[in-house]
């Protein structure tokens, strides 16, 4: 009985999509890439923080994510790292991204590269921007939650 492969290792992640957006739903996707870009994401060589996703033709295309060419490439290496790179996910999933991000206020955002089963994935988020007060908030929240943690470890420290 076979076993099934499942890596789930993570190459990459935007960082800046938790302060910037309120995630309220994720979806997975499949990437096309070209010649030696696998190999390039498996030594992670990926950044997505400036990267965004749009739809187009009932198709699904991510923008400015970079690639950085794979060093020992050759000939099949693309030579723009940061070109227009077609997502696969399923027509109903796509119709449903489609109809929740022409609501204002809410954006396609990549949040993290992965391997899964030995193919790369993109998860994506729908995510409602925030307004500076709710940054500060966010901000506030994890402090004091740290502050927290903090004190507990301290806790613990002086009952041992």
């Amino acid at each position: 009985m076979a076993s099934k492969k499942s890596d789930g290792k993570q190459l990459a992640q935007n960082k800046k999509a938790s302060h910037d957006y309120f995630i309220e739903e994720t979806f997975e996707a499949g990437m096309v890439l070209m010649g030696t870009e696998i190999k390039s994401l498996r030594t992670g060589r990926a950044n997505i923080s400036d990267a965004f996703a749009t739809i187009r033709d009932g198709e699904i295309f991510i923008h400015n994510l970079h690639i950085s060419p794979f060093e020992q490439g050759n000939r099949s290496n693309p030579t723009d790292p940061t070109r227009t790179r077609k997502l696969l996910m399923h027509k109903t999933q796509i119709h449903k991204l489609l109809g929740q991000s022409k609501q204002e206020g809410y954006t396609i955002v990549p949040l993290k590269i992965y391997i899964r089963n030995g193919y790369a994935k993109l998860l994506l988020g729908l995510g409602k921007g925030k307004k500076q007060y709710d940054k500060r908030e966010s901000a506030a929240k994890k402090d004091a939650q740290r502050d927290i943690q903090r004190a507990l470890r301290e806790k613990q420290k002086v009952a041992r």
